[in-house]
């Protein structure tokens, strides 16, 4: 089993190349595309082809993979232990504060409360295999869409920071990051040592740019999800803009290719966790990592007006 803590034991091998240049994640330099796993949930009669697209994001120098247990119930992260190798050295980020509910209204259910947070640990660590993930995102509820939240999951920020901590002290994860929260959340937490923070981000949703900035004041890496907006129904997609389209014509690539482009441009500790189940999806995603933006077509992708967004859970 090879998942790696953020600090390895001996050297790590270096990729041959890095999609999207090296950046820092949890004190480990990795390539600054990584792979979000949670479409993987849909290929339950497909197991061995999605084996292969973990495989080859290894193979293409992909060395961290953003995942949670509630992803289709540990499917996605026993896909990740199978297609895991000795030697491969990818950093796994999880995250916990939602749980699985196949039958219930929505897909997932709040799991905000301390010893739910510890048993979404705890089932991570099962399903890998591993004494140590080395990564873990407290999923808050602090903006954008959620499930319905009840009152009893309305949980302080000190006390789930409490538990965080107390599994980071004992050896349970390595780092803690978080997801969906405000800047003001974010302040409060700095003295627990955040390492990452997720929130849906685009070229066309960039209502968090105070966060983004907030986090690169503090040394905290950007990792947006939904990076290509359109997750739901009446989201802006970042693939039907105008000045996207045209740059995308001007620079021989997709749309889509622009927009995650675009992000690693905006801020350089932006790390991106782009999603597909297919590989030649994969491939494009990575490749977009290569595109260089004139100065002529940031400004003008600069210049496209943010629009508010209604999200999914993430």
């Amino acid at each position: 089993m090879a998942i790696e803590s953020p600090v390895a034991a001996g050297p790590a091998r270096v990729p041959a190349s890095r999609p999207g240049g090296a950046g820092t994640l949890a004190g480990r330099t990795v390539s600054r595309i990584g792979y979000g796993a949670m479409q993987l949930e849909r290929m339950h009669d497909d197991r061995a082809g999605a084996v292969a697209v973990l495989r080859h994001a290894i193979d293409s120098g992909v060395d961290h993979f953003d995942t949670a247990e509630f992803y289709g119930s540990g499917f996605v992260n026993g896909l990740i232990r199978e297609a895991l190798r000795p030697g491969d050295d990818v950093l796994i980020v999880s995250k916990v504060g939602a749980a699985s509910d196949p039958g219930g209204p929505f897909p997932l259910r709040v799991a905000q409360r301390p010893e739910e947070l510890r048993a979404g640990v705890e089932a991570n660590l099962v399903t890998f295999g591993v004494e140590q993930i080395p990564v873990v995102n407290l999923r808050r509820m602090d903006v954008g869409f959620t499930p319905p939240m009840p009152a009893e999951q309305r949980v302080d920020l000190d006390d789930q920071l409490a538990v965080m901590t107390a599994l980071r002290d004992e050896g349970k994860i390595g780092a803690i990051g978080l997801s969906s929260v405000s800047p003001e959340i974010l302040r409060r937490a700095l003295p627990a040592g955040i390492v990452c923070v997720q929130n849906a981000y685009s070229l066309v949703s960039r209502e968090d740019e105070e966060l983004l900035q907030l986090c690169a004041a503090e040394g905290i890496a950007w990792v947006p999800f939904f990076p290509l907006g359109g997750a739901a129904p009446g989201m802006p997609k970042v693939t039907d803009e105008p000045a996207v389209i045209a740059a995308a014509e001007r620079h021989g690539c997709s749309p889509a290719q622009v927009g995650l482009a675009w992000l690693l441009h905006h801020a350089s500790q932006t790390m991106l966790i782009p999603g597909t189940s297919k590989i030649g999806h994969l491939d494009a995603n990575l490749a977009a990592g290569s595109i260089t933006l004139d100065e002529e077509t940031l400004a003008t992708l600069d210049a496209i007006p943010t629009r508010p967004a209604t999200m999914p859970g993430h």
